[in-house]
């Protein structure tokens, strides 16, 4: 990265792939988790590629501790632009959660421009009282990096007992955060609903109704303030938890057919 912070990157590489998509995982988590995702779109031409978000993964550092406030937004402009590169165009962007709202954060000020967006579950606004996030902000500027427990509600991360059995037992996902990472979310989150009407990328908002580790109704709004663009698809799966893409196989099923179809008109509107 441009500080010297160092990623770890994972590949799902395809020779015969006519596209490519760039993988943004959520908080306490890792790229790794998106292999079956990746396979998915591995059979339908893509290469794909995933990182590990500083403070997470196999990513080295403290976790789920940030130097500066857009550390999130400048890595993700350097492993886009470093994929496109190596692709040799530019690559769909999805991010799921945390890793959503740092793409959408990214497209809306400019830092990257994917021909495509998804976005699964973005946590654009989370359950937190007022006075917690007033909390971080203040933490932020005198203890950035003080560790706290996330204390996430995993037994919500999906209907799926073994995709919670396998979060808890896996070595790379964690339970941290930090003030000034919980004030970006917070911030980011707030300033992205208000931003809205400056999409310019054709996006897939993709939203868990019954989520309960980021609050949907901030999607809503989202899509609410975003209409007048043109430019967003909203599919509301009013049963499903956080981690659609991880859901039971009847939820996952209807989650992947809406973005199976909307990449195909994508395609085939050129």
């Amino acid at each position: 990265m441009p500080d010297g912070q160092s990623v770890y990157l994972r590949d799902w590489s395809n020779r015969d792939a006519r596209d490519a998509v760039l993988i943004v995982h959520g908080l306490g988590e890792h790229g790794g988790r998106y292999e079956a995702l990746a396979q998915w779109f591995l059979a339908r031409g893509y290469a794909a590629r995933s990182y590990d978000q500083r403070g997470h993964g196999l990513t080295p550092g403290q976790r789920a501790a940030l130097r500066h406030d857009d550390d999130l937004l400048r890595d993700l402009s350097a492993v886009y632009q470093d994929y496109a590169a190596s692709f040799g165009k530019p690559p769909l962007l999805l991010g799921h959660s945390m890793g959503g709202l740092v793409a959408l954060r990214a497209v809306l000020d400019g830092r990257v421009e994917p021909p495509a967006l998804v976005l699964s579950s973005p946590a654009l606004r989370t359950f937190e009282t007022p006075w917690l996030r007033r909390l971080a902000h203040l933490l932020s500027r005198v203890a950035p990096n003080l560790p706290l427990r996330s204390r996430l509600p995993l037994e919500k991360l999906s209907h799926d007992a073994k995709v919670i059995e396998e979060y808890r037992n896996d070595p790379l996902c964690g339970g941290w955060i930090t003030p000034r990472m919980a004030d970006f979310i917070f911030s980011a989150g707030a300033s992205s609903i208000a931003d809205a009407w400056r999409l310019r990328v054709p996006t897939l908002l993709l939203v868990a109704g019954s989520d309960r580790l980021v609050d949907p109704s901030g999607s809503r709004q989202f899509a609410d303030s975003a209409w007048a663009t043109r430019q967003l698809t909203s599919r509301f799966f009013d049963t499903l938890f956080h981690e659609l893409f991880s859901e039971t196989e009847t939820g996952r099923h209807q989650v992947l057919a809406q973005l199976a179809e909307w990449l195909r008109r994508r395609v085939a509107a050129g």
